[in-house]
């Protein structure tokens, strides 16, 4: 048996960057600030996610920068060889399944409330 379960809730770190396939299909990828309880860092831990479909729509409309969110999904390695050096590069990204918003409409969006995107 195997578990690849990741739930971060953070604050985006810029508005969405999303990107539409001639298939349809569609992508957003964002970044997500996330505090670690630490006594020695007051420094976040930087994530990407990557989220698709309409929660993808859902991202782009609603989770701009500085949005307290909560994301449910799995980790992934994007790899790729370096242009320059030829040398095998990963990098780790939360492919999203699930994302809430978080906080309340002080939180600078009067359009946030109980939102997901089955409500979209």
């Amino acid at each position: 048996m195997s578990i690849n379960v990741v739930t971060l809730v953070g604050r985006v770190g810029g508005d969405p960057d999303i990107k539409y396939f001639d298939s349809g299909k569609v992508v957003c990828k964002l970044t997500l600030a996330v505090k670690r309880r630490s006594r020695n860092s007051d420094q976040p831990d930087w994530f990407e996610l990557e989220i698709w479909g309409k929660t993808a729509e859902f991202a782009k409309n609603y989770a701009h920068k500085g949005k307290q969110i909560a994301v449910k999904g799995s980790l992934k390695f994007d790899t790729w060889s370096d242009r320059q050096t030829g040398v095998s590069r990963s990098k780790p990204v939360i492919l999203v399944d699930q994302l809430d918003l978080l906080g309340s409409k002080q939180d600078g969006d009067d359009r946030t409330g109980d939102m997901s995107p089955e409500h979209f």
